[in-house]
């Protein structure tokens, strides 16, 4: 139960007044000075200013710099009125050559070089005024928003000061400084998520919104009942670790980069400012959030638990997207699978990967040579370009029996200039019971998996009878090897997110809506995949599919919103690069590119799916107008009329 405090009702200055006579009631700040900002304070020898303030802007979300003194200032005007830094945190933590030697109430008696609670002499260089103040933003800044947003605060309903943790994700190192992040956790019930982030999103010079929703272990924290900084706080029913930067990571720099003498705020013994936490901008960046970018949160993964932000702005696109794709000029009722934001999950999923299996490939056709169709290599390789654009490996699965084919298709795609580069081409077969999970994980280990996503698009699915039927319900299991098998395994191995993408319902990955695939779709209880993915993508024609996640992918990392949880943080900008939003945006499908690529399948004898026609069809409908207007029409939304046909 939340503990009331006569404190909580003072105003910062009082509560400095009290700290200042150093009033014992004082320990943490957490609870304090609703209403107002805080700071983490950091105090070194100014030869090194330039150094931290270099770091501080390449480290923005854990180190926001809301004052930096000039050398022996004690004051800050900015910040507060009337107040001495020397004597206005309620304990401070000392340094020498990057060991804390000591804890101490206040400064003054360094000022004098010497401490009265240690015999050691202060090192000659040691002067106030030869000492550089720098004052960075608080997440106990928004916990009063977080409370009237009706966000609990678990660590100040608890009495305790906030848990801080150190992360094995390295902050950007400059000049001296270098040092691994470190983030606060409190715990949120998973129906307020989205509250806690807008709260908490307009607050960067209170290190804004979170930057890891989910398993601890991601970060490389392996026992939350063990904070490096403060005191553990419980985690009640329903509730997800939601972790913030923290300024706490300064201190990390300081034992890091060993300067003779620093000092800093104790952690949870914040500076407690002037400034309003209405205020939605740094003090002196005095830069405005733009309403568009405030996030969402989204669930990605259960194993490991795992939530990711997206920007309103690049939701709302993506799910533009979706709607373009579920158009169904086929008349195959496509709409009746259709899941909201399945393109948007799979999306994220993806924009987190490092490494990608993708599998295609239809053989619908048993009665020719080739049998596949020409629905699902074209958006297969839609979705890998863009892949390999951003900076992931991706790997194709293919059947045996149409593996030399594959490859012709490939090394074309990538001499017309389709593909970015060749892709690695490999094969699955069922050699014994631990096949699958040899494939997937290294050394068939399943703590070191091989890839973090499996994508199929357009892949024939197992039906409940073992078989595999294409649309007219004819049997075609002799032309497919058991690449399902993957997904099966993927289901039990912590890290592996699944995507199926799919037009009819016997595709891989469908079965999570094979119910619906049973009840609605034509032969729907034979031909019904029942293996499903994580991510169901349906679409009137599965091509359709793969164009839109290489388009969702575009917008997320045009995301300033997402880019920063994805970098957690850390580096000087989160928005592209212009040589590098030039190569995303010539990576997008475009009208050329798939007119290309289906020209390069009907020369290799692949036909469309509903008709067996060759020609520049797929699934019985033209290239143009009908595919060639989809195509527009996706890109339009991604990047504008202007460069629809990169």
């Amino acid at each position: 139960m939340e503990q009331l405090d006569p404190l909580s009702s003072l105003s910062p200055a009082e509560l400095r007044l009290l700290i200042r006579q150093e009033d014992s009631r004082i320990r943490s700040t957490t609870g304090l000075a609703n209403g107002y900002q805080q700071a983490n304070v950091v105090i070194l020898p100014s030869h090194l200013a330039n150094d931290f303030e270099a770091f501080c802007r390449s480290n923005p979300a854990p180190l926001p710099l809301l004052y930096g003194s000039q050398s022996g200032e004690t004051s800050c005007p900015p910040l507060a009125k009337q107040a001495d830094i020397r004597t206005d945190i309620s304990q401070y933590c000392v340094y020498q050559e990057g060991r804390l030697v000591e804890t101490v109430s206040n400064l003054q008696n360094y000022i004098t070089q010497k401490s009265s609670r240690t015999e050691q002499p202060v090192m000659h260089h040691c002067q106030w005024s030869d000492m550089v103040c720098f004052y960075l933003g608080c997440s106990f800044g928004f916990e009063g928003r977080l409370k009237k947003a009706g966000v609990p605060v678990r660590n100040v309903e608890q009495g305790r000061n906030v848990s801080m943790y150190r992360t094995s994700v390295p902050c950007i190192p400059t000049g001296v400084f270098s040092c691994p992040l470190v983030v606060s956790m409190r715990p949120v019930p998973a129906g307020l998520l989205d509250t806690a982030v807008e709260v908490t999103h307009i607050k960067p010079q209170a290190h804004g919104a979170p930057l890891h929703i989910g398993d601890p272990a991601l970060l490389g924290i392996q026992d939350l009942s063990r904070p490096d900084y403060g005191e553990r706080v419980e985690l009640q029913p329903g509730d997800v670790t939601v972790f913030w930067a923290c300024g706490v990571t300064a201190i990390e720099a300081i034992l890091n980069s060993k300067p003779s003498l620093a000092f800093s705020h104790s952690p949870g013994c914040m500076f407690l400012t002037d400034l309003p936490d209405s205020a939605s901008c740094s003090p002196i960046t005095n830069v405005e959030l733009d309403p568009e970018l405030t996030p969402l949160c989204f669930l990605v993964s259960s194993n490991p638990l795992f939530y990711s932000l997206a920007s309103k702005k690049a939701v709302a696109k993506i799910r533009q997207l979706e709607m373009i794709i579920g158009e169904d000029p086929g008349e195959r009722g496509i709409r009746a699978l259709f899941l909201q934001d399945e393109l948007l999950r799979s999306c994220l999923a993806l924009s987190h990967s490092s490494s990608v299996a993708i599998t295609t490939g239809f053989p619908t056709h048993y009665m020719h040579s080739p049998p596949d169709e020409t629905d699902g290599p074209p958006g297969a390789i839609a979705i890998a370009t863009m892949l390999l654009s951003l900076g992931k490996q991706v790997t194709l699965v293919t059947d045996r029996r149409a593996l030399a084919m594959y490859q012709a298709i490939i090394n074309e795609a990538v001499r017309t200039d389709v593909l970015k580069t060749t892709i690695p081409l490999v094969t699955f077969e069922d050699t014994g019971p631990d096949s699958a999970l040899h494939f997937l994980c290294h050394h068939g280990d399943p703590s070191k998996p091989r890839y973090d996503h499996l994508v199929a698009i357009e892949r024939s699915g197992r039906a409940k009878d073992g078989n595999y039927y294409n649309m007219r319900g004819v049997n075609i299991r002799n032309l497919v090897d058991p690449i399902d098998d993957l997904f099966i395994a993927a289901k039990d191995i912590a890290g592996i997110n699944t995507t199926g993408i799919g037009d009819g319902g016997n595709e891989l990955g469908m079965g999570k809506v094979k119910e619906k695939v049973k009840s609605l779709m034509p032969n729907g209880s034979l031909i019904a995949c029942v293996v499903p993915a994580d991510y169901a993508i349906t679409a009137g024609v599965s091509n359709w599919g793969g164009y839109a996640v290489a388009c969702g992918l575009y917008l997320l990392h045009t995301c300033p919103s997402h880019q920063r949880y994805l970098k957690k943080g850390l580096g000087l900008e989160h928005t592209s690069h212009q040589k590098q939003l030039q190569d995303w945006t010539a990576n997008l499908p475009s009208v050329d590119k798939e007119e290309s690529i289906l020209s390069t399948l009907v020369h290799f004898g692949i036909r469309s799916g509903r008709t067996a026609h060759l020609a520049m069809e797929v699934d019985g409908l033209t290239f143009h107008p009908t595919h060639s207007d989809i195509i527009t029409r996706l890109v339009e939304i991604t990047v504008g009329s202007a460069t629809c046909n990169p």
